[in-house]
C-alpha cells in the first residue's frame, strides 16, 4: 500500500489503516491545516521537494504484526538489513526496534528489561496500550505549529519509538531503534517519545539509512524527550543517509531538577541537513551537553548545531561542534545558547571547530548567544583550520603513508566525539569516516 501526495483525505487513509482514536486523527487533520499555513524556514539552505509526489505511508506488510524473530521478517528485508549491520548490533542492545519505510517491522528486548516495568515499543502501540501516558506527553514539548516539517510530521507520523522508564530504574544496556528508507520519492516521518522518570538512567542509540536514487526523499522526524528529577538520558545517533535524502529533523528534550541530558549526534551522509537538537534545562541544576559530528562531502550540506536553552537556576550546557567540508561540501554550525531572567548563576559554553580539506569546500558558523541576567555567563569558541603540511610531512617522515596520515589527523580531530560512543559504534564510525575520504 502507497499513499502519495499529502491532502485530508490521504491523512484520514493513514489514520484508518492504523485504527486510530480520534484525538489522534484529529491531531494530524489540526498538524496538516499548520502545515499548509506555515511557510518553509527562512533560514538555512534552500529546500527543493515537491510535496505532491512524496509516498507519505508505504507498508507492504499491513496484515502482519510486529515481529520478534528474524526468521519471520522477509528475508530480502534481513538480507538488506545485514548489509547495513543491524543483526549485528543487535547482541551488544538490551532492546531493538527497526522500521523499514513507514512500519516498525521488528521488535525484541531483553527479559531483565521487562522484569524492570520498562516500556520500549513502537509508537502506535503505545497510543492503543498506554493512552493515557502517551496523551500526557505527545506534542507537548513539540508543538505542532513549531515549523512546517514539525507540522508536517504531526499530519503523517508513522513509526518509531516509545520508552517509559519508570523510577528508581537503571538500564546496563542501550536500547536500540534503526530506521530505513528503501524507496524512490520515499518519506519517512517516525515519532520518537521518551520518558526517563525520577532517578532513572537511559541510553538510546538511533541509526539510519537509505540508498541512493536519482529521485530526493524525505526523512522529517520529530523527537521529545522527557527527563525526571534525578534522571538522565543519553540519545546516540549516527546518521548516514545516501546524497539524495532531505533530513529536517526537530529534537527537543525538557530536564527537570538536577537532570542531565546528552545528545550525541552525528551526521554523515544526506543531501540536506537541518538538525538542532534542544535542551530545555526547566529544573534548578539540571545540565545539558550537546555533542555533534557533521561531514559534508560534494554536494552536500549539513546546516547543524544545538539549543540549549536555560530556565532552572545554576544550570550547565555544553556544545561541541565538530564539522569536516571536503570536495565542495558545506559544513555549517547553527546554533543558540539562551541563558534567561531566571536562570541565575548559569553557564553555557559552545566550541565549534571545523575542518576544510580543500579551496571548493566552506564553513559558517551562526550563533546566537543570550544571556539575561548578570550572574550568569556564555563563553564561544569558533576555530577553522586546514590539515597542516607541517604535521603532514612529521607523520610521513616517519613512514606513515600521505592517505593514512590524513585518516589519523581526522579521527584526532573527531576524538571528542568517538570517545561518547559505545564502542563497536565508535568502530563503525571510524570506517563511514574513511569510505568518505
Amino acid at each position: 500500500m502507497e499513499v502519495v501526495g499529502i491532502n485530508e483525505k490521504n491523512i484520514n487513509i493513514i489514520s484508518n489503516v492504523k485504527n486510530e482514536d480520534k484525538w489522534i486523527s484529529d491531531y494530524r487533520i489540526d498538524s496538516y491545516r499548520k502545515f499548509e499555513q506555515l511557510e518553509m524556514p527562512s533560514f538555512g539552505p534552500k529546500i527543493d521537494l515537491d510535496f505532491s509526489k512524496i509516498i507519505y505511508y508505504k507498508n507492504s506488510e499491513k496484515d502482519k504484526k510486529i515481529q520478534n524473530d528474524w526468521n519471520n521478517v522477509l528475508k530480502p528485508i534481513v538480507d538488506e538489513l545485514d548489509s547495513v549491520g543491524v543483526r549485528e548490533s543487535e547482541v551488544h542492545m538490551g532492546g531493538m526496534g527497526v522500521q523499514y519505510e513507514s512500519e516498525v517491522i521488528y521488535h525484541s528486548m531483553l527479559k531483565e528489561i521487562e522484569e524492570k516495568k520498562v516500556i520500549f515499543t513502537s509508537i502506535e502501540d503505545a497510543m492503543k496500550k498506554y493512552p493515557d501516558l502517551v496523551k500526557k506527553h505527545f506534542g507537548k514539548i513539540v508543538k505542532n505549529n513549531e515549523n512546517k516539517f514539525a507540522a508536517l510530521n504531526g499530519a503523517v507520523f508513522s513509526g518509531g519509538s516509545f520508552i517509559y522508564v519508570p523510577p528508581n530504574t537503571k538500564l546496563n544496556r542501550p536500547l536500540q531503534s534503526y530506521f530505513r528508507i528503501n524507496s524512490r520519492n520515499m518519506g519517512q516521518f517516525e515519532r520518537t517519545l521518551i520518558i526517563v522518570d525520577e532517578n532513572s538512567d537511559l541510553h538510546y542509540i538511533e541509526g539510519c539509512t537509505a540508498p541512493t536514487y536519482s529521485e530526493s526523499s524525505l526523512h522529517a522526524a520529530v523527537v521529545e524527550i522527557y527527563v525526571g528529577k534525578n534522571a538522565k538520558c543519553r540519545y546516540s545517533t549516527i546518521q548516514n543517509w545516501a546524497n539524495n535524502v532531505y533530513n529536517l529533523v526537530t529534537k527537543r528534550a525538557l530536564v527537570d531538577e538536577n537532570g542531565t541530558m546528552e545528545w550525541i549526534d552525528g551526521n554523515i551522509g544526506s543531501k540536506v541537513t537541518m538538525k538542532y537538537p534542544c535542551c530545555v534545562l526547566k529544573g534548578d541544576n539540571s545540565k545539558g551537553t550537546c555533542i555533534t559530528i557533521s561531514v559534508a562531502g560534494s554536494g552536500q550540506i549539513q546546516d547543524t548545531g544545538a539549543r540549549m536553552i536555560h530556565v532552572g537556576k545554576n544550570t550547565t550546557s555544553n556544545i561541541v561542534s565538530k564539522s569536516i567540508a571536503r570536495n565542495g561540501g558545506n559544513a555549517t554550525y547553527r546554533g543558540k545558547a539562551f541563558i534567561g531572567l531566571s536562570a541565575i548563576d548559569s553557564i553555557a559554553s559552545v566550541k565549534c571547530d571545523t575542518l576544510i580539506l580543500d579551496e571548493e569546500s566552506k564553513s559558517d558558523t551562526v550563533p546566537v548567544n543570550q544571556c539575561f541576567n548578570c550572574s550568569s555567563s556564555i563563553e564561544h569558541e569558533a576555530t577553522v583550520s586546514k590539515i597542516s603540511e607541517d604535521n603532514l610531512f612529521y607523520m610521513m617522515s616517519r613512514g606513515i603513508p600521505k592517505e593514512r596520515a590524513m585518516d589519523l589527523i581526522i579521527l584526532g580531530f573527531i576524538e571528542k566525539f568517538r570517545e561518547e560512543l559505545p564502542m563497536e559504534y565508535a568502530v563503525e564510525l571510524n570506517q563511514l569516516i574513511k569510505r568518505n575520504f
